[in-house]
Formats: structure tokens, C-alpha cells, sequence
């Protein structure tokens, strides 16, 4: 893991000290690492391309650092991610001090190019629906990139409460590594419908991700395929399908406590985003409530693609 280490402006004298967007006090002079941690504040990770900004309007003067993963020598530039991909931990000096940010990771993404006859080294993906060409909008166009998941890095938080191994697509077991696409808006819409669930009286130890991304290559054939979308949010890194799931038995919570697990749990849920939406409206998106079935219990499809969706399923997210 390298160290990303930025170099601040020091704050104005007198200057007020910044604070979170959880409450959380922010040493003068480094506010524009809140645009970071997203409307919720619980952002962990940001992800980024090689050499792309990690902050749109970086502080005057602002430069960065980092040390690639095998000690190759230092490497000065204008505050960017890293031309390498991997994860990296950040640190922050303002003035005279510096300041570790421990609950901050810049991920630098594999080239979307570096997928070869459908597949990177040995994990399959498949072909996205317009990869060829001929996307009726942005939101269907080939992804930038992917996030490399390791053995070791799966645990990486991304957020208050979820890391990169949440996410995977549920196949190939014994390969490594295997690849990610994550919108980073999706953790942020999460975070914001658990807060709301809170406020609602329903305590989430667990918000469990029954599905994350999907490769095109399973979302096509892969597991239980029945009622998934041909052009499914999933496939594109913004797409869950979650339920509350406080005993980590697999299986959907009794949350409204009505002392029957069915798909008013999952309308709970629903409800929660609809709120998160209504106070954070750049993170629109999908809400489908979908029933048990023999191998699942009741959830809810969340997504943030950007327009307002909602319907009532029978099968998959």
C-alpha cells in the first residue's frame, strides 16, 4: 500500500476550524477532504482514474506525493491520484503539521482497456451491453475502470459500514484478483438510507448486500437469473439489492416487528430511500421491493443512476 501525502495552504489566522459533515472536527485548512465523504460523511474510499483530480478545485498551491507500492522513489505532482492502480493511504500536512487521515483511501482504478476477449488475467467479465458501441446515454457507456480486490485489500472499508468484498460479484471463488465496479454515490445513498432507518426507530447492526456489482458474464447466466434486467443497473457498479439483516443469518429481519418476516420489511427499507432522495436529490435513483422466493427472503433494490425509477418485482434485482 503506498502514501498519498497532500500539502495544504495553511487556514487564514484566526480562521474558524472546518467541521464534517458528521459532526466531526477537521483540522483548519483541510475542508476539502469533506468532499470526500460524501452527503452522509461515512465515505471511506474515493476511487479515481491514473492522474485524475481527486478533488474538483483543489485549494491554491495544493500539491501531492505519493510512494508506489514497491519503493520506487518519490513522485511530486499537482493533486491527483496516482498513476498506478491500487489503494493508497492519504496524509495531510497543513503549515507545519501534519495530519494522518486515517479514514480516507484514494483507489486508483484498472483501465477499463486493460480487459482482454472478455476478461483481466484470469477473472471473466464478459461484454457490457454497448462495449461495441451505440449507447443510447452516458449511463450505459463503458465503465472507466475497475477497482482490483485482492485477497487482502476485500476488507477495505469503503465506508462506515461496508468494504470492497460487499460488492463482488458472487462467482469464481478460487480467482484472484477480481474486479470491481463501484460508484462511490451508491456506498454514499447507502449510508444516508441507514441513517434513515435510524431516525425511523430501526436499529441496522447489519444492512446485508444479497447482490452488488454483477459482471455482464453473471448477470447473464450467473446464480438465480430470473427477472434480471438485460441492461440491470448492477452491471455498472450502482446497483444493490439489500435487506436488514441484524443476526447475520442470511436471511431478511422482522424490521417493522410485526412478528412476520415479508415483503413490509422490505417496503421499510424502500421508505428510507425514498427519504434519502427526497433530502439529497443529486443521489436519485432506482427503489424496487421484491418478495421472498424459495432461495431469498424480502429486499429492496437500491440504485443511483442518476433519474427516478421505481416498481414492484417478482425475482432478481
Amino acid at each position: 500500500m503506498g502514501t498519498l501525502s497532500a500539502i495544504a495552504p495553511a487556514a487564514a489566522k484566526g480562521a474558524a476550524p472546518t467541521t464534517s459533515a458528521v459532526g466531526r472536527p477537521a483540522p483548519a485548512g483541510l475542508g476539502f477532504l469533506e468532499t470526500l465523504r460524501g452527503a452522509s460523511g461515512k465515505l471511506e474510499a474515493a476511487f479515481r482514474t491514473p492522474g485524475e483530480p481527486l478533488i474538483r478545485e483543489p485549494p491554491p498551491g495544493l500539491t501531492a506525493r505519493y510512494e508506489p507500492d514497491r519503493g520506487a522513489a518519490v513522485v511530486s505532482r499537482e493533486f491527483e491520484a496516482p498513476q498506478r492502480p491500487g489503494v493508497y493511504k492519504m496524509a495531510v500536512e497543513v503549515a507545519e503539521g501534519r495530519e494522518d487521515v486515517e479514514d480516507l483511501r484514494v483507489i486508483t482504478l484498472v483501465p477499463f482497456a486493460a480487459k482482454k476477449h472478455g476478461q483481466i488475467g484470469s477473472y471473466r467479465l464478459g461484454l457490457w451491453p454497448y462495449e461495441r458501441g451505440g449507447a443510447p446515454s452516458s449511463a450505459y457507456a463503458i465503465p472507466a475502470g475497475f477497482v482490483e480486490v485482492t485477497r487482502e485489500n476485500r476488507s477495505l472499508r469503503v465506508s462506515e459500514h461496508f468494504t470492497l468484498g460487499d460488492f463482488l460479484t458472487k462467482d469464481q471463488p478460487a480467482v484472484w484478483p477480481k474486479y470491481l465496479l463501484l460508484d462511490a454515490a451508491l456506498v454514499d445513498k447507502l449510508e444516508l438510507v441507514i441513517d434513515e432507518l435510524e431516525k425511523e426507530g430501526y436499529h441496522v447492526g447489519h444492512l446485508a448486500i444479497m447482490s452488488g456489482f454483477r459482471t455482464p458474464r453473471y448477470n447473464q447466466a450467473g446464480g438465480e437469473t430470473s427477472g434480471r434486467a438485460s441492461l440491470s443497473r448492477h452491471m455498472y457498479g450502482d446497483a444493490t439489492d439489500v435487506f436488514v439483516d441484524n443476526d447475520r443469518d442470511g436471511w431478511t429481519d422482522d424490521v417493522n416487528r410485526d412478528g412476520r418476516v415479508d415483503i413490509r420489511d422490505a417496503e421499510v427499507v424502500a421508505r428510507a430511500a425514498e427519504r434519502a432522495e427526497a433530502r439529497h436529490p443529486a443521489l436519485v435513483g432506482g427503489v424496487g421491493i421484491y418478495p421472498a422466493t424459495g432461495a431469498h427472503g424480502p429486499f429492496t433494490h437500491v440504485d443511483a443512476r442518476g433519474r427516478r425509477a421505481r416498481w414492484r418485482g417478482t425475482g432478481s434485482g
